[in-house]
């Protein structure tokens, strides 16, 4: 897949790039795996903003993608790639042997009549979901559980790939784009090859409205505010922040303070933190 560029016949289209879409194959989605999604835009159930910076952007419909690659031992053909509002990566739409129909992350690589598999007998080639125990070492997967059966959590975006670095007695040892290494457990499935669609990394907005689109609403700095409105806020032209470092509109630090829970279960299966 490619990228386009407009002629600059305005200011938006000038530094626009967008993909070209030449894998998707279809733009009609199946009307049995989609919904419409309530898009609360970030407010609560009284009306109140709780998330900044969202807004209900489009109208969209919800894709329901089958992390869990629920259907196992049985052979399905691949009929669609499609696009998907909701993601960053393509969607290929499987037909299995027994009827049913699912949708899928779209590795890279994988087109429209091939075959794939989920299963502990499967082949080890791209788009076959197996076990992380059958899959051999040094291999590159996406779209792995993190808990037996719960669906996959890691590996989902555009471009994203995993090594499985390891196996041990504690379980497979990956390493996430991120640079952290961590233990999951062997029964936990995964994808083989690469989550499709790497151009989207070389994607252009061009404009405002297109953040407005998909739901971002404007971010303000907070050195523009009022000091009533942020901790930035106030002084005479352009002003420091007056404090010891970058501050939240809280008031908590901004940067550089780790968040993290130190008594968080997950902690102990983490052997090697993220750069």
């Amino acid at each position: 897949m490619g990228v386009k560029k407009y002629k600059p016949t305005s200011a938006g289209l000038r530094a626009r790039v967008v993909l070209d879409y030449k894998e998707v194959t279809t733009s009609t989605p199946l009307k049995s795996l989609t919904l419409s999604l309530n898009r609360n835009a970030g407010r609560n159930n009284s009306g109140k903003i709780t998330v900044r910076h969202r807004e209900a952007g489009v109208k969209r419909l919800f894709r329901i993608i089958d992390f869990k690659r629920s259907i196992r031992g049985v052979p399905a053909l691949v009929t669609d790639v499609e696009y998907d509002p909701y993601r960053t990566a393509h969607i290929a739409r499987l037909s299995y042997r027994n009827g049913a129909k699912a949708y899928i992350l779209c590795p890279l690589g994988l087109r429209v009549g091939d075959e794939v598999m989920a299963g502990s007998g499967a082949e080890i080639k791209t788009g076959n979901a197996l076990p992380l125990k059958d899959i051999p070492v040094g291999s590159i997967i996406h779209n792995v559980e993190l808990h037996i059966g719960k669906g996959a959590q890691l590996g989902r975006s555009a471009g994203v790939s995993i090594t499985l670095a390891a196996k041990s007695d504690r379980g497979a040892i990956l390493k996430l784009p991120s640079g952290e290494m961590r233990i999951v457990n062997l029964e936990c499935y995964a994808t083989i090859g690469q989550v499709g669609n790497l151009d989207n990394r070389n994607r252009k907005l061009g404009k405002a409205g297109v953040s407005r689109w998909l739901g971002r609403r404007p971010s303000v700095r907070g050195s523009v505010m009022n000091p009533c409105d942020h901790p930035h806020g106030g002084g005479e032209g352009k002003a420091p922040v007056g404090r010891s470092g970058p501050r939240t509109p809280w008031g908590k630090p901004a940067m550089g303070l780790k968040t993290r829970n130190k008594k968080k279960t997950s902690s102990k299966f983490i052997i090697g933190r993220r750069k």
